[in-house]
């Protein structure tokens, strides 16, 4: 806390502050042991007596994860928003928590297990889950650690884990409450399917990849051998990137206004191998240009035919096991009610050997085989495909029909629309909305079932002698809630929920919502939400979700449904510096630790060639890791790479990452480090004692220097505070960034420089441009924080007790700077922007002059009006000395001056005279040295544009661009024989 400043007072923190900024900026050396010092002192945990409340909930990342750059970037952005709201004096709270990952985390621990010699189906569930929570246990603190690293501010003494205790019992209870209410039920329908891990995924688990195919043109023939097509032929020709679906096939699809098979609708087609006679019928999905305008129709396994199928009442046919394998005997089901199916025996191919157990494309190879020597093949082409494969483990999906759970959503979304609808979500930016609305009213039923072991565990219990269903939060519950003894045999389903049913209910099951014992407080302080931090790439499979779940089971006093979140901030992906998707087989994928601790080039070459899934792309990648980065990549420290993240967050757009940013910014950092050392030795005399400092604003000893930059230190504020409120986190940093380097830095410090330096200034002005040059650093600090949280707690530490300000322990819970429009005079900034544009001319002509700093200059201005006569009065000393002027006159319109160089401010020109300042001759020799090597660049390319074969064969643009050069070098040589001319007649 803050003591009187006395002079030993101040000469003691003065020298304490120079000994903390006595070495070069050093990130590393800095961010050492503070965040650990922050955690300890409980700053990041919430109050519960302010006025206004903001909330976050961390999105979970995957406990099995180590941080990637959009990490990265979405927690600079979460971070900035929460230490800014928690200096604004909101009660604060940051939620964070880890989600069990279902597939991910079990596809870790079987490789784990695997590499032990133990497989998975060879242990009792019970046993494969203690190996999980040990492994957990192990490896879980990875992320949050590297949270850590981050600087986010996240409240870790209410860290959750979607599979805690408290978690665990709200999603039995959301379960439960939601199959009780109808809106959870058993059926059978048509899931992305991982053969390899014998589970259902979602869309958000799949990826489609570009890759070479194949697509097969096959015959299938008229069940009527006198029915022909148009043009004669007693077949129609389907085509299928996936021939073994054809032992499913129940139908042939034509499109309605198809007039070359409009006489074929309703007549039947005998398929070959399994001689099933399916019908020919009309539908719209068809595209007519596609193919043949024929589509062989499989509704147990495509996604597409299986809506076809439903429009137009067609059987069900599944021809493969969970392995993807083909079945003994395949499944015919008439409809999605039918619980037993009808068995059809799987047939055999034209040597007699049976399709039975067969991998799925070792029997597309034995189908084509089989199509060929039969005759009925018509065609091969190669054929670029989208192949669906699982984000874990790269494997082919399958569409399968199955038995699964699933959330009839119809009931639930239609608040979820109208909570977007009536504003009470807001997305930024606005045009999410569209998109969310799009999936919203065109919803599916959910699918929450997958086939793991790891996960909550479905609470459902069968009967198998009766084939009853019974859900309810335990198995006793079952017995009482369904009056059952405790001789019946009960099985509890083997299923697990989909990781997205217990992420849904995230911002309120984290806050206790299922705890009777909690604190209910935070519930009640801190839901909803105030925003949620996400990608759109997820605006459906969470954010969706989320609303619907949360509107469902959390109301206000009035029964009204509570939303999750008040805003939905929707932030691009961080793609490469080309643009390119980050990826581990694109070899570009970037590490914000190694960003921030630096990594040596071999480290990061094993880094991006290890655990490759195509270990023939390493040496591709290796070269160009090299070419990159030969010097590895330097530690930039946590604050650049947040400043790095936040500039480039304007809301929606993907953002291109270019580590010349980052280095930028680690510039800036060093800059305001720099600069608090340059303030503070200007504190002190030459033997080190404390120079007077005003405690206090004197603004009547003020000059245009310090009036400027007190206004542009309160727009700043207010802007900064506008951006905020708008999620133009991009624009808050611009602002940081504008007003530090560009005002407070180059201006400022200079004019205060000047002043403090010259003996004509009086003490008391001095005193207090000291307190001017402390009170904008600090409050600077304070409202940088949010973004660079470790640089401005250590200079803010030195800074603070000089102005006895430092009334919290640390900047993380000091108050955010508040605009005070007083201070802000659109006059004081019109007259600063002249005087630098006066300033940037005379150094223009200073430069083309080829003159350097330590000449000062005799300055003319000629067409000056009364109102610039009048700024000139205000502005002149400050001018002189940071122009270098020597002497300034006011020369009237039409007057004769000397041979000068030139610029213009405005109407206003400024001339700089140039007898006396230059060698006439000898600037003319170099001049005309200079002359002759540009007529020669435009002589040769005159030449070649003059070559009627280059014009004519070399590409449009090159031709224009060598029309531009030649344009520019005879712009240049215009202007420096002018100057030429000019110099003769000196």
């Amino acid at each position: 806390m803050s003591t009187p400043n006395t002079k030993a007072n101040l000469t003691q923190s003065i020298q304490a502050a120079l000994s903390q900024l006595e070495h070069a900026y050093n990130p590393a050396e800095i961010e050492a042991g503070m965040y650990q010092g922050w955690e300890e002192s409980g700053y990041f945990k919430p109050s519960f007596d302010k006025d206004e409340s903001f909330s976050i909930a961390l999105p979970p990342p995957n406990v099995t994860g180590s941080l990637h750059m959009g990490h990265g970037f979405n927690n600079a952005i979460m971070d900035a928003l929460t230490r800014y709201h928690r200096m604004d004096g909101d009660n604060t709270l940051w939620q964070p928590g880890t989600d069990h990952a279902g597939i991910a985390t079990q596809m870790v621990v079987e490789r784990r297990l695997e590499a032990q010699g133990l497989k998975r189906r060879d242990m009792t569930r019970e046993d494969f889950i203690d190996k999980v929570w040990e492994w957990k246990e192990e490896s879980g603190g990875n992320i949050t650690s590297q949270i850590r690293r981050l600087g986010s501010s996240v409240d870790w003494s209410r860290e959750r884990f979607t599979m805690d205790d408290g978690l665990s019992n709200a999603v039995k209870e959301v379960f439960v409450r939601l199959f009780d209410d109808g809106l959870i039920y058993r059926g059978k329908r048509l899931v992305n399917w991982d053969p390899k891990f014998q589970t259902a995924l979602s869309d958000l688990e799949v990826e489609n990849h570009d890759e070479k195919g194949n697509l097969w043109h096959f015959r299938y023939h008229f069940t009527d051998k006198d029915i022909t097509t148009q043009d004669g032929k007693n077949y129609l020709v389907v085509a299928t990137t996936r021939p073994e679906t054809l032992l499913g096939d129940t139908a042939v699809a034509v499109n309605p206004s198809d007039e070359r098979y409009a006489h074929l609708v309703g007549k039947t087609i005998t398929l070959p191998i399994t001689g099933r006679v399916v019908p020919i019928v009309a539908d719209d999905y068809v595209e007519k240009d596609f193919g043949t305008g024929c589509v062989k129709i499989t509704p147990a396994h495509d996604f597409n035919d299986y809506e076809l199928g439903r429009r137009h009442n067609l059987p069900l046919i599944n021809i493969l096991d969970e392995r993807a394998n083909i079945l003994p005997a395949m499944e015919v089901y008439p409809d999605l009610q039918t619980r037993e199916p009808k068995l059809e025996t799987t047939p055999s191919d034209h040597l007699g050997n049976s399709y039975a157990g067969l991998e799925r494309f070792t029997a597309r190879k034995f189908l084509v085989a089989q199509a060929g020597e039969e005759g009925w093949l018509e065609d091969i082409e190669d054929y670029a495909l989208k192949a669906p494969r699982a984000e874990r483990g790269g494997t082919i999906v399958e569409p399968w029909l199955t038995d699964q759970w699933y959330v009839a959503v119809n009931k639930l979304a239609q608040p979820a629309i109208d909570a977007v609808e009536d504003g009470s979500i807001e997305f930024v930016p606005a045009q999410y909305k569209n998109m969310y609305m799009a999936w919203m009213t065109d919803l599916q039923d959910w699918c929450i079932s997958r086939q793991l072991w790891w996960g909550h565990r479905i609470p459902a219990w069968y009967d198998d002698a009766t084939g009853e269903i019974y859900v309810a939060r335990d198995e006793a519950e079952v017995r009482t809630k369904y009056n059952l003894s405790d001789d019946v045999t009960l099985r509890q389903d083997d299923d697990v929920l989909d990781t997205w049913f217990s992420s849904g209910l995230w911002t309120f099951s984290t806050l206790d919502w299922a705890d009777v014992n909690a604190d209910p407080r935070v519930l009640e302080t801190f839901h909803p939400t105030s925003v949620l931090v996400t990608g759109f790439d997820i605006i459906f499979f969470w954010v969706a979700r989320m609303i619907m779940m949360t509107m469902h089971f959390v109301k206000n006093e009035d029964g009204t449904p509570q939303v999750p979140f008040k805003t939905v901030y929707v932030h691009g992906l961080v793609r490469d510096s080309n643009g390119q998707k980050m990826s581990k087989s694109k070899g570009n994928v970037l590490d914000p630790i190694d960003l921030i601790d630096g990594i040596e080039l071999e480290a990061l070459v094993e880094k991006r060639t290890s655990n490759m899934m195509n270990p023939k792309d390493a040496a591709k990648i290796e070269k160009q890791t090299r070419k990159e980065f030969p010097e590895g990549i330097p530690a930039y420290g946590t604050d650049a790479l947040r400043f790095t993240f936040t500039s480039l967050a304007s809301t929606g757009r993907d953002i291109n990452f270019d580590l010349k940013r980052v280095e930028g910014y680690r510039n800036f950092c060093n800059k305001i480090w720099n600069a608090s050392r340059f303030v503070l030795m200007n504190c002190v005399d030459g033997e080190g004692s404390a120079k007077p400092i005003d405690q206090t604003a004197n603004p009547d000893v003020w000059e245009l220097p310090e009036k400027w930059i007190m206004s542009r230190l309160n727009s700043s504020i207010k802007d900064i505070h506008q951006h905020f409120a708008q999620y133009r986190l991009d624009m808050v940093s611009q602002d940081i960034y504008e007003f530090i380097w560009n005002e407070y830095c180059d201006w400022y410090v200079e004019l205060a420089k000047a002043s403090l330096n010259d003996d004509s200034v009086s003490d008391e002005r001095k005193a207090q441009i000291r307190y001017v040059l402390l009170h904008v650093l600090e409050t600077a600090l304070r409202f940088t924080h949010p973004i660079m949280p470790y640089l401005t707690e250590q200079i803010w530490q030195t800074i603070a007790p000089l102005l006895g300000r430092k009334n919290t322990d640390s900047i993380v819970v000091a108050s955010y700077p508040q605009t005070d429009d007083s201070q802000i005079s659109e006059q004081v900034e019109a007259d600063m922007a002249w005087l630098q544009e006066l300033i940037a001319s005379v150094r223009n002509v200073r430069g083309e002059m080829k003159l350097g700093n330590a000449v000062r200059l005799p300055v003319l201005l000629q067409n000056v009006s009364h109102d610039e006569e009048a700024r000139l009065s205000r502005i002149k000393n400050q001018f002189k000395v940071l122009a270098k002027v020597e002497s300034l006159e006011i020369v009237k319109e039409g007057d004769e001056v000397p041979l000068s160089s030139s610029s213009m401010v405005g109407q206003l020109r400024v001339l700089v005279p140039m007898k006396g300042l230059i060698d006439p001759t000898a600037e003319l020799a170099r001049l005309g040295k200079a002359h002759e090597k540009l007529q020669k660049q435009a002589d040769g390319i005159a030449r070649k544009l003059g070559n009627e074969g280059f014009v004519s064969k070399a590409p449009v643009e090159v031709v224009d661009a060598e029309k531009a050069k030649l344009a520019e070098l005879e712009g240049q040589l215009t202007a420096m024989t002018a100057q030429m001319e000019q110099l003769k007649a000196l």
